[in-house]
């Protein structure tokens, strides 16, 4: 069952904003999109990159699915278990981390991805039994913010490929077990034939090795943030590298895994954040709505220019007027500039889409904010999934001065 603008609305009366609500139909159907673009690859494994919303239940539905998990650190993998993942669909891809933190993830048995050479080198010498994945950097960029590009000279992921022959040295050095190579592109990916180019890197990196039992082609699959906004095409892709995957797999002599590790195309058109209108406000040049939330809450206007569509779902079909949608953080705090919304007034739910991916996991409590409570919406009813936080969660933790003096 669709969620409706009145859902929504009903969602903000009996649990309150701010709000974060999540449509568990929307992912299912995403994850179900993804896995029939790929069905002509034998073996074919969906990593939930869970970076982009870490909420148990939210792994747990996935979990469901049939999803294993993409982690970036031993915090992600403990919840990934903590969750009911079994350690065997669990991948471990983490930058700039010690080989301390590799050791102790590696101990839960989950499936280690380095991306430097010097960890490899570390790590091989020590435990040259391990099975591990290899990251690295095609230094071809398929599209997305220069915030959260990836794949290119200067970016801090990965095995350069022109490090090769010394990646290849310290394998034969070490005599490294190595099962899988891993690429990412960067985020939004727009060019289908760019993503191509760059898994024909991969697949020259994958001859250098003989043993592999997968590749691993990250994800970066553009979702629309607005009306007739470009997207992925996820079926052209389905259907062209499927068939040369499926060809290289020939040439190899071995049926490997293909893997995406996908986050935002997951879970952010189904999500919603809800938010209530504390003023409007009048200026010379420009009329603002004020709201109860901020960046703490929704960073990602501030952080990556991005485009959320905002629509009043008190006054959905109200005149459409011109506002700038502001938040309450004391400092500048804006969501949207001159956006045409229907007329606001106080008191009025402004809901954001789009607000499944990097937006209640980039929360914070900046001016001491308390972050919003999460609902998933499932089987036409909202479940609550994370509470409000109270100032008890504000405090947990902080030692007051008199309690050190005490001590003293």
């Amino acid at each position: 069952m669709k969620m409706q603008p009145k859902d929504l609305l009903q969602l903000s009366e009996q649990f309150g904003s701010p709000l974060y609500v999540y449509d568990a139909e929307k992912i299912k159907s995403q994850y179900n999109r993804l896995t029939k673009a790929f069905s002509k690859v034998e073996k074919l494994r969906i990593n939930y990159a869970m970076k982009a919303l870490s909420n148990v239940a939210i792994l747990q539905l996935l979990e469901g699915m049939g999803s294993g998990l993409d982690t970036v650190s031993i915090q992600e993998v403990q919840l990934g278990l903590h969750a009911g993942y079994s350690p065997e669909r669990i991948f471990y891809t983490p930058n700039g981390v010690s080989l301390e933190e590799i050791e102790e993830v590696n101990a839960l048995g989950v499936q280690i991805n380095i991306d430097n050479l010097s960890i490899l080198e570390q790590f091989g010498a020590k435990h040259p039994n391990v099975p591990v994945c290899i990251r690295i950097n095609p230094h071809v960029m398929a599209g997305g913010n220069a915030n959260i590009s990836v794949g290119h000279i200067d970016s801090k992921f990965g095995i350069s490929v022109h490090q090769l022959p010394h990646l290849v040295r310290i394998v034969e050095n070490t005599k490294m077990n190595i099962v899988g190579i891993h690429m990412h592109t960067g985020s939004d990916i727009l060019d289908i034939e760019v993503f191509l180019y760059a898994a024909e890197i991969l697949f020259d990196a994958a001859r250098h090795f003989k043993d592999l039992e997968f590749l691993d082609f990250g994800s970066g699959f553009k979702v629309p943030y607005k009306k007739d906004d470009i997207e992925t095409d996820i079926e052209e892709l389905g259907k062209k590298l499927s068939k040369r995957f499926n060809e290289f797999c020939t040439e190899y002599g071995k049926n490997l895994t293909l893997i995406f590790e996908p986050g935002k195309f997951l879970v952010s058109e189904a999500g919603y954040f809800l938010a209530k209108v504390n003023v409007v406000k009048q200026t010379t040049s420009t009329v603002f709505a004020g709201i109860d939330s901020g960046f703490n809450h929704l960073i990602r206007p501030m952080f990556y220019g991005s485009s959320h569509h905002i629509e009043n779902i008190s006054n959905p079909k109200g005149k459409e007027r011109f506002y700038s949608v502001v938040g309450y953080i004391c400092e500048t705090d804006t969501f949207a500039n001159n956006r045409r919304i229907s007329e606001i007034n106080e008191g009025d739910i402004l809901s954001f889409r789009n607000a499944g991916a990097y937006c209640f996991s980039m929360a914070s409590n900046y001016n001491s904010r308390y972050k919003p409570a999460e609902v998933l919406w499932m089987n036409g009813q909202g479940h609550l999934i994370r509470a409000h936080e109270t100032f008890e969660d504000l405090i947990k933790g902080q030692i007051g001065l008199p309690q050190i003096a005490d001590a003293q």
